[in-house]
């Protein structure tokens, strides 16, 4: 059913902006969300309806800054560099696991809690602010401590980090349902990425554009940095105008969390999801593998910015597009990213075993990369608006902390697997990634459509 509703505030004192002000994002979210369709909401109280646009740019803003801070605070780049830098090189290989699991493990306790309060908001901010204090521990861990001391100082303070942002990733797709409209979160996501990339594109040419290694001063004045980027997210975020929801009651939290994993078993469509997001890992998980073949090929020391242009640019020029097809089809739009990454899986994979590492140039992993990029970009976006899509009230939340939690998990199995893997070789872990996208391509055509028209 669709409600026919003004997307006007009513009352634009009670909503802390100007009139005009009001207007103006009216009218900017009239043009992104199509001029003759703007004023339908589909999936949201008739109430919320109203505060769509005001929601919609600020829900957009937040998620910029934390893009631009996860770049400013990579494992891949600047936490790995600063493991080097004070003497703890051995703990790098811990780096990435737990950014990534880290938020994901706990995430079904974490989705318990979050469900006991009708307004939810607020788990996203103190989750920035945990993440913003998290990154200083960071600096000054730096700082004050040398040795595995600084090193363990910063694994601390980066498993606090993925706990905060456990909360921020529970809370986001919950307060999204309520605020935005089922046919405009694809292309919310597609903007916060597309913009995102492009403020990354920009740091990214700054930090290399001398193709040399920034000082120790310089990396730790861009964790101090990006601290403030999540401090100023929380703010906006807390200005969000959302509505109390449905409630779970006051079970134990840990007791609601064990409960919740009978959704994988009493659950055929959400079970079916989680199975195809499992296998659409491929997209992640691949991409290291590039970088090594690339260093095989070429030692150069400008080629690490290379290839954080390409995924820069990869976010900036495609993610809009994905967004805007996933309000169409989410479903399609994970079947598209999965075949786009087994296919680039497969060639270079096929290319590097038959021709070896130097057939094609320097430049034919970049581009590879920046491929599998954008199709890592679609299945991102597309995965996360169909568990949007697929859900309602409390359901929303359970499954994004089921869902995150199980592949968590899996991503930890599937890193030791891939790990033993490369012990052939690195060209092995893309051909097997590659098939493993494409079981997930498989599995997507069977999903069933949950996008409205």
């Amino acid at each position: 059913m669709k409600v026919l509703i003004p997307l006007r505030l009513t009352n634009h004192e009670e909503a802390g902006l100007p009139k005009q002000n009001s207007d103006t994002l009216d009218q900017l979210y009239s043009l992104i969300a199509n001029e003759e369709d703007a004023r339908v909401c589909k999936d949201i109280p008739a109430e919320a309806c109203r505060e769509v646009p005001r929601n919609f740019f600020l829900i957009l803003a937040s998620n910029v800054l934390t893009k631009l801070g996860d770049l400013l605070t990579s494992p891949k780049t600047v936490l790995a560099w600063l493991m080097s830098a004070v003497g703890a090189p051995a703990l790098v290989a811990w780096l990435v696991p737990i950014r990534e699991s880290g938020s994901m493990v706990p995430q079904m306790v974490i989705g318990a809690w979050v469900r006991q309060k009708a307004v939810r908001k607020w788990f996203w901010t103190l989750g920035s602010f945990g993440q913003a204090l998290s990154v200083l521990g960071m600096a000054a861990s730096v700082w004050l401590l040398e040795g595995y001391a600084a090193g363990g100082g910063i694994v601390a303070c980066l498993i606090a980090f993925s706990l905060a942002r456990g909360f921020c990733s529970v809370s986001m797709k919950d307060v999204q349902g309520k605020c935005i409209p089922k046919t405009r979160r694809g292309r919310l996501s597609g903007l916060a990425t597309t913009l995102g990339g492009t403020a990354t594109v920009i740091m990214t040419v700054l930090l290399f554009w001398d193709r040399g290694d920034p000082s120790l001063a310089f990396y730790s004045a861009l964790l101090v940095l990006a601290a403030g980027l999540w401090i100023i997210a929380g703010f906006l975020f807390a200005g969000v105008d959302e509505y109390a929801g449905e409630t779970g009651g006051g079970g134990n939290a840990l007791k609601d969390a064990v409960q919740s994993l009978s959704l994988l078993r009493d659950d055929a469509p959400f079970r079916h999801f989680v199975i195809t997001r499992a296998l659409l890992l491929c997209s992640a998980l691949a991409s290291p593998y590039f970088v090594v073949l690339a260093q095989k090929e070429s030692d150069i020391g400008w080629m690490l910015g290379v290839f954080l242009l390409a995924s820069s640019l990869a976010s900036s020029v495609s993610a809009s597009f994905w967004g805007w097809m996933a309000d169409t089809s989410s479903r399609r739009v994970m079947i598209r990213g999965a075949a786009m990454a087994s296919g680039v899986c497969l060639v270079v994979g096929i290319s590097t075993l038959v021709f070896g590492t130097d057939f094609a140039g320097v430049w034919f992993y970049p581009i590879a990369f920046f491929c599998l990029s954008i199709a890592h970009a679609g299945v991102r976006l597309g995965r996360k608006t169909y568990l949007v899509d697929m859900a309602g009230g409390n359901k929303r939340t359970d499954y994004t902390s089921v869902s995150n939690t199980v592949i968590g998990v899996l991503l930890l199995v599937t890193g030791g697997l891939t790990a033993v893997v490369s012990l052939v070789s690195e060209v092995a872990v893309i051909l097997v990634l590659g098939l493993m996208g494409l079981a997930g391509m498989v599995s997507a055509l069977k999903l069933k459509e949950v996008t409205a028209d």
